[in-house]
């Protein structure tokens, strides 16, 4: 049955896409996963359509890379015009009221976890706009929360930026100014701008849900005694807290008497037992940004609401006033940054590490073979924006791509391997280069016989077929063993040396130059609200015994399967296309 016109067109597309961004080769299984993504009404019927969707690739795959970009262009011209956007540099737009030599931003990370894509585009955007203007960048550990900070975290937030390059000219804590923000806040009470609260949580959320003061917000003489007892040890925690004295009756409920201050029983990293009044961020991030000099406060859009007390915090108590700016978060589908998200798939097993390659954190970001530059570009080419739309994944690829295609060495990886047996084919060496276009990457040299292994995805065949050996000759198939459907070994002969335009290509491994490997591919971690049990797929196959000299660390592409990153002796973790 013809498929429907527009499912046709659409596919089509998509195929051509990954084609031309995958040297005239795509990938029917990332045309399959990107057509589910724009088309998620057909998941019902996917089964359905693999076959016609195999069929429009192989036959895209057939033309020159010249015949896909031009059919391409006619198609969705607008989908080359994204490509080469890639190209050019980006660069961020002008700094509202910015004057040279004198731009202060700041990155100013929790302790509580490790930095994620997140944090990288905040510390990025921080750091290039202090560059911009030479300016200076201030790295602040916003550390006022003693039961969920840990030393760990630090080191890991100072490691994720050093490997983005980001080098902040200040390093502070804001437990460093601990005893300077408790006098503000101090101060705060005694200006009748803020008061202590001794009402329950329940109390206080019943109240400011309905719009109406408590009781303690009225005497101000008992304010200043309280007070004293919040500080001088009298109150247990959660018996008392300083709250902002807003406008109960506010529609930003973020000005209803917030939590200014508050009784911590733990112990700091850094201070250890002796503070037990804590700041929250909506009382430190002011005091500290306006002290430190700080002269644009840039921040996520998830803060909006809370600007009107930043800035009210500060009128008060007569402190000098950044100016603030706020863009979009950063997160990609189905990978949350969330920590609510990701703390308890460590917790509970279901993740081993923070550097796990399904995780947006920085450093499964480095284990998982993109590089910093990469991630620098993809950053500024998002702007600040306010847009709560999410980039797609292949962006950032595209722009990790274009960094790594050029050092990475071209190997052979053969998933879940068939023996191919081509009669008669005599013993020889082969020299094979490392990059199709860089000699200083160097060559190989490949002992062949007559025994191959080609992937399973390579067996649709009949006998009769022609096919090409990538950097070798051609071969006729003469004889398919199948047992259950499944395609046991392949045997051939020899047919010439021609390069044919219409014969499929396939990637190979010799049967005497084998290294088995298996490639850990991150899937979507979260479908929906869901933990994706399915998240990372582990593909057994065969290499060249090349891969084995190789250091770990090393990014290599495999020809028609994607690049990888050596993670250890006998595993690779799949980058991307």
């Amino acid at each position: 049955m013809p498929l429907e016109e527009d499912i046709d067109n659409l596919i089509r597309i998509i195929a051509l896409k990954n084609s031309v961004e995958h040297e005239g080769k795509a990938q029917a299984d990332a045309v399959i996963a990107k057509f589910i993504g724009s088309r998620p009404d057909k998941r019902s019927t996917i089964k359905t359509l693999i076959p016609e969707i195999r069929s429009i690739v192989q036959s895209i795959n057939n033309m020159s890379l010249a015949e896909q970009t031009s059919m391409l262009e006619k198609l969705a011209p607008e989908q080359l015009v994204k490509k080469q956007a890639v190209e050019s540099a980006p660069s961020l737009p002008p700094l509202e009221g910015a004057i040279m030599g004198q731009v202060v931003t700041r990155f100013p990370p929790e302790p509580n976890g490790y930095p994620h894509i997140g944090h990288a585009k905040a510390a990025i955007i921080d750091e290039e706009y202090a560059r911009m203007y030479n300016g200076k960048l201030i790295l602040r550990f916003d550390d006022t929360n003693p039961l969920k900070e840990k030393l760990e975290y630090y080191d890991a937030i100072r490691e994720g930026l050093d490997w983005l390059g980001v080098k902040p000219d200040i390093v502070k804590n804001t437990s460093d100014d601990i005893s300077l923000i408790q006098e503000y806040g101090r101060k705060l009470v005694e200006l009748g701008g803020a008061y202590v609260c001794t009402c329950s949580q329940q109390t206080m959320h019943d109240l400011r849900a309905k719009g109406l003061p408590c009781e303690c917000r009225k005497d101000q003489s008992e304010a200043l005694s309280r007070l004293e007892k919040l500080f001088n040890g009298s109150y247990k925690q959660n018996e008392a807290i300083i709250r902002f004295k807003g406008d109960m009756a506010d529609q930003n409920t973020a000005m209803r008497d917030p939590t200014l201050f508050r009784i911590i029983e733990g112990d700091h990293p850094k201070l250890g037992s002796k503070i037990r009044v804590w700041p929250t961020y909506d009382f430190a991030a002011p005091i500290e940004d306006s002290l430190d000099g700080v002269t644009h406060a840039m921040r996520t859009k998830e803060y909006e609401l809370r600007n009107a007390l930043y800035f009210a915090i500060l009128d008060r108590l007569g402190l000098r006033k950044p100016m603030m700016i706020e863009f979009s978060r950063l997160e990609f589908e189905g990978i949350p940054v969330s920590k609510r998200k990701i703390k308890p798939l460590i917790e509970n097993g279901l993740i081993k590490s923070w550097d796990d390659p399904r995780l947006p954190t920085l450093s499964a970001f480095r284990r998982r073979g993109f590089v910093p530059e990469a991630i620098r570009k993809f950053v500024i080419s998002l702007g600040i924006t306010l847009a709560e739309t999410k980039p797609p994944f292949e962006a950032l690829e595209a722009y990790n791509r274009k960094v790594i295609d050029p050092v990475s060495m071209r190997l052979f990886f053969v998933k879940d391997p068939v023996e191919l047996h081509v009669e008669g084919a005599r013993a020889m060496e082969v020299v094979l280069k490392n990059h199709p276009t860089d000699a200083a990457l160097g060559s190989r040299k490949i002992q062949v016989s007559d025994r191959f292994y080609i992937s399973s995805d390579d067996t649709n065949l009949n006998v009769g077929d022609e096919i090409r050996l990538i950097e070798l000759y051609n071969v006729k198939i003469t004889k398919i063993e199948r047992k259950d459907g499944k395609v046991l070994s392949v045997s051939a002969m020899p047919s010439g040396s021609e390069i044919q335009q219409s014969m499929p290509k396939i990637q190979w491994v010799a049967k005497e130059d084998i290294f088995d490997l298996q490639v850990l591919t991150p899937k979507q971690l979260y479908i929906g609200e869901e933990y994706n049990t399915n998240s990372l797929e582990v593909v057994k196959g065969v290499t060249e015994s090349f891969m084995s000299g190789l250091k770990h660390g090393t990014v290599v592409q495999f020809v028609r399967f994607g690049f990888c990153r050596i993670d250890s002796d006998g595993t690779a973790i799949f980058t991307h296309r």
